[in-house]
């Protein structure tokens, strides 16, 4: 069995591969020059959190989010491994409000989680921005429900993404964190949760509560790949052909 490694205390798998060349980067930087990259530089804020894997919470990992609103109700975030330029892109979040999380299916509000005590808590902060500045939207954030996905396992080393995706969940009560996780990422970032803890204390969740399916309903969950019968070519309508 591979043996998972706290990523925030441990240097992540080094990317097979030969070293970017000159001429690459020349192509590289023209495009640049002349290509609108519209949905990426809608990306406005930058937040860290711990993720942990939806069926076993043993396995977690330090999060970074590079979120952009699409609307008032609703944003979306590319999750890395790190904050540097090299950081590797390991999954992806969406982020609802709960009038949107509400109309979601029964089935589906298992996929999701609740980010209140992860704010309230102090364990979801934005790197280098003064926490009053922080707490305007991060009063927004505990309100709200998000939903995860990884599909890099850089935890047990995987030098490439490997395998299916992971639903992941993030914490809702104390004790659920590695200590000397937290406690590298604090000394990292120079921040003190139990301060942040202390500066949020007024915050509210969900108006209605925290939905009893959220959070995998308490359950653990896990992908699994199914193998199914296709049809075969003759039987598709030729205009689809």
């Amino acid at each position: 069995m591979e043996k998972a490694v706290h990523l925030s205390t441990k240097a992540g798998p080094a990317v097979p591969g030969e070293p970017t060349k000159t001429g690459t980067s020349m192509v590289d930087t023209a495009a640049a020059a002349v290509q609108s990259f519209a949905p990426v530089n809608q990306i406005h804020q930058h937040l860290c959190a711990f993720h942990f894997y939806a069926y076993d919470m043993t396995r977690q990992v330090e999060a970074h989010h590079f979120c952009g609103h699409i609307n008032e109700d609703m944003r979306q975030c590319l999750i890395y491994d790190g904050p540097d330029a090299n950081a590797r892109l390991i999954g992806l979040e969406y982020i609802v409000t709960e009038k949107l999380f509400m109309t979601l299916p029964d089935e589906e509000k298992k996929l999701w989680h609740t980010h209140e005590w992860e704010v309230k808590g102090g364990f979801l902060f934005m790197p280098g921005v003064p926490e009053l500045i922080q707490r305007q939207d991060l009063e927004k954030v505990a309100k709200t429900y998000g939903k995860v996905y990884h599909f890099w396992q850089v935890d047990l080393g995987h030098e490439l993404p490997i395998g299916l995706p992971n639903i992941m969940m993030a914490v809702t009560r104390d004790g659920q964190l590695y200590p000397e996780m937290v406690k590298e990422t604090e000394k990292r970032f120079g921040i003190s949760i139990d301060k942040e803890r202390e500066s949020r204390a007024y915050m509210k969740g969900p108006d209605h509560g925290i939905h009893p399916l959220a959070n995998g309903g308490g359950k653990g969950l896990k992908l699994e790949l199914r193998e199914v019968d296709i049809k075969p070519v003759e039987s598709v309508p030729r205009v689809f052909v």
